[in-house]
């Protein structure tokens, strides 16, 4: 486990309060019930931009906080934990592409309303049914970008698109040139296919030719930390679930072969921990991200797909009803594993970055 230093743990410890006072899963519950594309609370999101946590990798200069990754990650466990449906991530990871690839110019004009709340961006770079950077069509001529980009996590909430075009990273605003088609997926969040048909675009050209990896490997741990969060949130309500489920006059939790069970579950989070942390600090630290954040996502595709499926089954017959949460994060699990990197897809990748 991270050592964490006072302000973290501070950090930490708001965003769990909060989450589990203003945003429990029946929070979730309603947004899913008002069937909104945009599929989040504005209200609560400029809540938690007031706390500070949509600018927590902003520089300071920019109305951030500049507290890294790894703080970043201590928020958006939290968020899993309870479903949060927000687009934190997702602004964290286009804020990132600002920091790392922006002019001062683009950097001045939209990281302090990133780290406001006033807007809210996200990453739009996959072209097909599956996450592969390397298949990119979109184009720009004379400034104006034109192609399709296929399930943009929240992407009717976007004043801000970050777009991977055939030569790199490009800013495209909402309007003039760009549509969205909705599309509807298990865990009842905001994705929609978005086609840019010579929308303004601005390049951004400070990032270098790794630009892109850069960004992806900071929405893969990131994506991983919410997974984390998710993990360890099924975990707890199973093992309380065992405690206090009674059959055959034995409550659950007595049985040894099911202890066995969640003894593996309990090694597997252990590991996922560890990696998705590594991943993190490999962030903050500017030293083997691409091999870090693909490790943890990896990991947390692994274990999230084990404890989902683990935790239904435990549960019995009940899990897979409305009345019990875990359903939910089964279905958001399926969502993020393929996000950025299917296991199959990320295991090559780590193949090519070990030289075979």
């Amino acid at each position: 486990m991270a050592v964490l230093n006072e302000e973290q743990e501070m950090l930490r410890d708001m965003a769990r309060e909060w989450t589990v006072n203003e945003s429990p899963v029946t929070e979730f519950r309603k947004v899913r019930a008002s069937g909104e594309p945009e599929a989040f609370n504005r209200d609560a999101y400029a809540t938690m931009a007031q706390m500070g946590w949509a600018g927590v990798i902003i520089p300071e200069e920019h109305g951030g906080s500049d507290f890294g990754f790894l703080s970043a990650g201590l928020v958006v466990e939290e968020l899993g934990k309870t479903l949060t449906a927000s687009p934190l991530v997702m602004n964290t990871v286009a804020a990132s592409a600002i920091v790392l690839g922006g002019s001062d110019e683009q950097k001045a004009r939209w990281l302090p309303r990133l780290a406001s709340g006033e807007a809210i961006a996200t990453l739009a770079v996959d072209e097909g049914p599956s996450h592969d950077p390397a298949k990119i069509e979109t184009s720009v001529s004379d400034g104006k970008l034109s192609g399709t980009k296929a399930f943009v996590h929240e992407a009717h909430g976007a004043d801000l698109f970050v777009v991977a075009a055939k030569d790199g990273l490009y800013l495209v605003e909402k309007g003039d040139g760009v549509a969205l088609t909705t599309r509807k997926l298990t865990d009842q969040r905001s994705h929609a296919d978005v086609t840019f048909d010579g929308a303004a675009a601005e390049k951004l050209a400070n990032g270098g030719d790794s630009l892109l990896d850069d960004v992806l490997d900071r929405a893969r741990v990131l994506t991983a930390a919410e997974m984390l969060g998710m993990a360890q949130q099924v975990f707890d309500d199973t093992l309380d679930y065992l405690k206090q489920r009674v059959q055959f006059n034995q409550v659950l939790a007595s049985l040894q072969a099911l202890q066995h069970r969640m003894a593996d579950l309990f090694a597997d989070l252990a590991q996922m921990r560890s990696a998705v942390e590594a991943g993190l600090q490999a962030v903050d630290a500017g030293f083997g991200v691409a091999r870090a954040a693909t490790i943890a996502k990896t990991e947390a595709n692994r274990v999230m797909h084990t404890m989902a499926n683990e935790g239904i089954q435990l549960h019995g017959g009940i899990g897979m009803t409305d009345e019990y949460d875990v359903g939910f994060y089964l279905k958001r699990a399926r969502v993020l594993e393929q996000s950025f990197g299917s296991s199959s897809w990320l295991k090559d990748r780590f193949s090519k970055l070990s030289g075979y």
